[in-house]
């Protein structure tokens, strides 16, 4: 079993054992079609990518109990970057 599931930190900072278990269903719905891992991690497992996302604030559930995810402004995601200089 993943040690963080044992303690009362990850339980409280989502709000509940509920949307605790909604969060991570909803994650392992959207890992398993096919979405990126948000961490990284050194298993394979999908259950510890989404600990590891939720303890580092990278996957939440919003006010409609939606999965949301926070991309990291420093991996390349976003808009490409123009050079006005050649125009």
């Amino acid at each position: 079993m993943i040690d963080a599931l044992k303690e009362e930190e990850i339980v409280n900072k989502v709000g509940g054992r509920f949307k605790l278990s909604a969060l991570i269903q909803k994650r392992l719905v959207a890992l398993n079609s096919g979405a990126r891992a948000l961490v990284e991690v050194d298993s394979e497992d999908k259950m510890e990518i989404v600990v590891e996302e939720i303890l580092q604030d990278k996957i939440f559930l919003d006010s409609s109990n939606q999965l949301q995810t926070v991309e990291d402004p420093t991996d390349g995601g976003g808009p490409p970057e123009l050079d006005l200089a050649n125009l």
